[in-house]
């Protein structure tokens, strides 16, 4: 059994200080910037009208644009001020490019009687000032909440709803979508409305201000549409905060050494043995295997998505697109990298729960199989709901329970209400299992951290229900990256390292105290920083520069934690060290592979989030970044690397847990295989596609800027295809190396625990 020492039971009150100030700082900012969001959003108007004040557009015909943006998955297939999908352009700069012309042109016919391509440089220098001056200017009148456009802006607009007629017909020309996908007039009219909104509050200059709602994003040199001053300012300062935090952490690591995964005078010995398991324990295996399927999914719809890139026209001679257009395979994607990873964490969580509380509750194992089959409910039944979504087979219930169309937040808003009830009665069972360890004083604190960690998942998802289908689309913006960053990156983050302590506790490789402070330092460092780094999302999605300005400094400072890890490695390659530095007993630690992929999160933390993400981060290089390549790049590294490394880390983990030595010779073998295989294709993935296509996409955008880098002319070149199709190599390893021998080692162990008789742990 495992002894602590009364020298280790005692810890600094400081670190839970330091932690409740973290969050206190990092939330009292965060709630002001959401706050100003719905002040200082691009308004919307009642009514757009001509000189004459003939209503031209309505506010209606925007919101119901939006409606149409979302209920045809749009968003998964383009983008909105660069926050989307990657198949199709960036619809407000596309629309703000095809103004920018068809203004330029009427201008050259009115004062030159000539088209714009066939007047001389001064004269084109002419009608291009004089058509950024038109555009730039602010015609709002927020009294009468009315919008007037110039004769130019009325032109292109009537223009414009063929333009985009025609490129919803092409499945080619469209990234993947259906032909014909949006044909009906009105539908047309509305949400060319909503594309012309938004490439107003792009161009038009905010109130008082020289610069746009969007802080001048996307970057259109021909229209004016530059970097501001403090973009540029604030990047700069951000570089201030990078190195005086990370000097400071550094001085800190120096000077008290026993930080991070370090012990010594502990005496330690593992207490979850292989083979020897709890009915708890068995009974979560078959979550593993349905996340093992799950994720088999991904990668097939995944690698389905990325051809649509390399070859939108048809997948190897036949058209997906009547059935699984584009746009629908990049929501599965997405939606099921979600599930299996977070159902890897709910069945890690309960099998940490019970290897805390070392106690089997009455009723929970068919509690478990309740929650089993809430979660297979709600995943199959919104997966299938935003198939039927895409095709328009819901009616007016297409936001209740199909395809939302909010990237990352797509499944109907009543899957979510039934997923967030599902991670309550989660949290209920969590409880139920670690009660014992609650009463007791060694165990007490690292299980609340383990409870209130698990507590802020539910918690934490509740921003999705902030907003609904006609929300201004800032405010929108402002709350879903409250989940994909705030949710995903700092709490799912935080509980990543709770259950990494908790494994490290249990297994005998770090005393109670080492593994509690590890979580308090990991708790100030991510979310002191990370919190108030979510708005790094918001730079150019209608927030004011007080956001940028916070947002860029403490965003810069999300790399010093990933900095550490560099620190930890050997001391977490020691932890498997063969003896305990007390007693000088032997020390076995049989989890290797699970050992060897909490190693690739700590890893691929560091090349994916660090590295990739700290890339990307700052205000000037987002404003030509933001929706090119290096965004899924940074993506791809850090999700699958952080979190789909660490659910695979508590899958094997368990996997060996409940076989016995005999048993764990099959299934082993084909995880070794699956630990290079994912390893060595998300390494290809990057460096042959998506890392270089990322930086040419880069370039291009500086070279004639954001519209041209996210068009079908930039896209259709030979060597963007190239490049696209230079991704085949890692992705097959990853899928055929990867993925399926960790679904033959997931179905092997499910069936050999069930043939077996194994002895219930000892408490």
């Amino acid at each position: 059994m495992h002894t602590d020492s009364s020298k280790d039971t005692a810890l600094s009150s400081w670190w839970r200080k330091g932690v409740l100030l973290a969050l206190a700082i990092g939330f009292t900012i965060e709630i002001m910037v959401a706050f100003y969001s719905y002040k200082n959003a691009p308004p919307i108007p009642e009514k757009i009208v001509n000189q004459e004040g003939n209503a031209i557009i309505t506010k209606t015909n925007i919101l119901n644009g939006q409606k149409i943006f979302l209920k045809y998955g749009l968003m998964e297939n383009g983008s909105i001020w660069g926050h989307g999908a990657y198949l199709g352009p960036d619809f407000s700069a596309q629309y703000l490019h095809e103004l920018g012309q068809d203004t330029r042109q009427l201008i050259a016919r009115s004062q030159f009687s000539n088209d714009f391509n066939k007047l001389q440089p001064t004269e084109q220098q002419t009608v291009a000032t004089e058509a950024t001056k038109l555009l730039k200017t602010n015609r709002y009148d927020p009294a009468q909440s009315t919008l007037t456009f110039s004769t130019e802006e009325i032109y292109s607009f009537k223009q414009q709803i063929k333009y985009w007629q025609n490129y919803f017909s092409d499945e080619i020309e469209n990234g993947g979508l259906q032909k014909k996908f949006i044909s009906d007039e009105k539908e047309l009219f509305d949400l060319t409305s909503f594309f012309a909104w938004t490439a107003w509050a792009s161009i038009a200059n905010r109130p008082g201000e020289n610069y746009s709602y969007t802080n001048n994003f996307p970057y259109d040199p021909e229209l004016g549409n530059k970097p501001t001053s403090e973009t540029v300012l604030w990047s700069a300062l951000s570089l201030i905060t990078l190195l005086t935090g990370t000097a400071l952490v550094l001085f800190v690591f120096g000077k008290f050494d026993y930080l991070g995964w370090k012990g010594s005078g502990e005496h330690i010995h593992p207490q979850m043995l292989p083979g020897v398991s709890s009915p708890t324990q068995r009974a979560i295996i078959k979550y593993f295997v349905a996340a093992a399927l799950l994720f088999l999914v991904q990668v097939l719809v995944g690698g389905a998505t990325a051809h649509f890139r390399a070859d939108p026209g048809s997948f190897y001679g036949f058209d997906l697109t009547t059935i699984f257009p584009s746009n629908i395979l990049r929501t599965w994607h997405l939606q099921s990298a979600i599930f299996w990873i977070a159902t890897s964490f709910v069945a890690g969580g309960l099998l940490l729960g019970q290897a805390l509380g070392e106690n089997e509750p009455r009723g929970q194992i068919p509690a478990i199989h309740v929650l089993f089959g809430a979660l297979a409910f709600v995943v199959i039944g919104s997966l299938l709901g935003e198939l039927a979504g895409i095709h328009q087979k819901l009616g007016d219930l297409w936001f209740w329970f199909g395809h939302q169309g909010w990237e990352y937040l797509d499944l109907g808003r009543g899957w979510q209400i039934l997923l967030a009830i599902g991670l309550i009665g989660w949290v209920i069972l969590l409880l139920r299992s670690v009660m014992p360890a609650l009463l007791d004083e060694n165990r007490r604190e690292i299980s609340t951290l383990f409870l209130l960690g698990a507590l802020a998942i539910p918690v934490f998802y509740l921003p999705a229900f902030f907003f609904g289908s006609t929300t201004n689309y800032t405010i929108v913006d402002n709350w879903r990256f409250w989940i994909i960053h705030l949710w995903v990156e700092g709490f799912f983050e935080l509980f990543v390292t709770i259950m990494v302590a908790v494994i490290f506790f249990r297994l005998g490789m770090v005393t109670r105290k080492t593994a509690v402070r590890v979580i308090y330092l990991d708790a100030i460092l991510f979310l002191g920083s990370g919190i108030v780094g979510t708005g790094h999302h918001w730079y150019f999605s209608g927030q004011t520069n007080l956001n940028m300005s916070l947002s860029a400094l403490f965003s810069a400072m999300e790399v010093v934690p990933l900095t550490l890890l560099t620190l930890d490695a050997w001391d977490f390659i020691k932890l498997t060290r063969s003896q305990c530095s007390v007693c000088g007993e032997q020390i076995n630690i049989p989890h290797k592979w699970a050992f060897y992929f909490l190693m690739a999160v700590g890893f691929w933390n560091f090349v994916g989030a660090g590295i990739c993400g700290f890339l990307i981060n700052l205000p000037i290089i987002s404003y030509f970044e933001v929706g090119t390549l290096l965004t899924p790049n940074h993506g791809h590294l850090a999700l699958m690397g952080v979190f789909g490394m660490e659910a695979l880390a508590l899958m094997v983990l368990t996997f060996r847990q409940v076989l016995s030595d005999a048993q764990w010779a099959g299934p082993e073998r084909f995880i070794r295989i699956s630990f290079w295989g994912l390893n060595i294709g998300l390494a290809l993935m990057a460096i042959g596609s998506l890392f270089p296509g990322g930086v040419l996409q880069f370039f291009d955008v500086l070279q004639h800027g954001y519209w041209h880098a996210r068009s079908l002319e930039y896209l259709g070149k030979s060597l963007t295809r190239t490049i696209e199709w230079a991704r085949m190599p890692g992705d097959v390893i990853f899928i055929v190396a990867g993925v399926v021998p960790m679904v033959i080692a997931a179905v092997m162990t499910y069936f050999r625990m069930k043939a077996s008789t194994l002895t219930k742990q000892p408490s």
